[in-house]
């Protein structure tokens, strides 16, 4: 059975922050419809009492070339509701599925080969995080590490400051930022984009501002927006990107990676 379908839903919702008051009248109305209906522009203009032309702008700014090509994705998405969820593991379990559904809607795979590119490049990676996010940054490092990557995690505010004087064009930063606006991670990114690395933000929040500090924007869907979020650990959401990254970076020249890692492992049961 096949699981996973493209949604609009996630798109709207990283983008919620830059609508204009109209445009979020129309974005609560797709995120929190729950019905068939006719979902032309006249008559969800004359349902919401917006013009048309809100509409197609509305469907721009989330990244569609009008509203005719947004509604067709939403429409084709559409899935209605079953009875309410019973049992606490169904409960869990769903919420996953849908964290999952949404991640393949925001995954970019032409921008994941870029961000395996710049890791391959690279003489050192960072990745910073604080808090959850930390956890994730610390879980990177373990995993890249181990199939040869020279890379660093950072999660003390003051680290992350003073690493950014270091960086230049030979570096890649890595930042963990579900809601976006954790200070000490942006000011390390944009102090490293400064001196010429590349830079990678991973958040759920797609902000006016971060393309002039990161070279690539990588979405991920906000616990905030699913049935039950609050059953799924806070990291979850990055880890399954990071886990994305991970199977495309492997590939390239798989025979040698695969050698690290069992040297790796190899090393760790020496000392046991």
């Amino acid at each position: 059975m096949e699981y996973y379908v493209k949604s609009v839903l996630p798109i709207i919702e990283s983008n919620y922050e830059n609508f204009t008051t109209v445009e979020r009248t129309i974005g609560d109305f797709f995120l929190k419809n729950q019905e068939r209906l006719d979902f032309s522009s006249k008559a969800i203009s004359e349902r919401l009492f917006v013009s048309e032309a809100s509409l197609s702008r509305f469907a721009k700014k989330c990244g569609y070339r009008g509203y005719r090509e947004f509604v067709y994705q939403y429409e084709q998405t559409f899935v209605e509701k079953n009875q309410p969820m019973t049992g606490h593991t169904r409960m869990a379990l769903n919420a996953y599925q849908e964290l999952l559904n949404k991640t393949y809607s925001l995954l970019n795979e032409r921008q994941i080969v870029r961000i395996c590119r710049f890791l391959g490049e690279a003489a050192r990676v960072f990745v910073c995080g604080i808090g959850s996010s930390g956890l994730a940054a610390r879980e990177m490092e373990m995993r890249f590490m181990r199939i040869g990557v020279n890379i660093y995690s950072i999660q003390e505010p003051d680290l992350m400051r003073m690493r950014a004087v270091f960086q230049n064009q030979t570096s890649v930063v890595f930042g963990l930022s579900i809601s976006g606006e954790t200070k000490d991670v942006l000011y390390l990114l944009q102090e490293a984009h400064k001196n010429g690395s590349r830079t990678i933000l991973i958040t759920s929040k797609n902000k006016e501002g971060f393309e002039e500090i990161c070279d690539e924007l990588v979405l991920v869907p906000s616990l905030q927006y699913l049935d039950h979020g609050n059953v799924i650990s806070p990291q979850f959401p990055i880890l399954v990107m990071l886990d994305v990254i991970y199977s495309y970076y492997i590939e390239q020249n798989k025979q040698e990676k695969e050698e690290w890692h069992v040297d790796t492992v190899r090393a760790v049961k020496k000392r046991k």
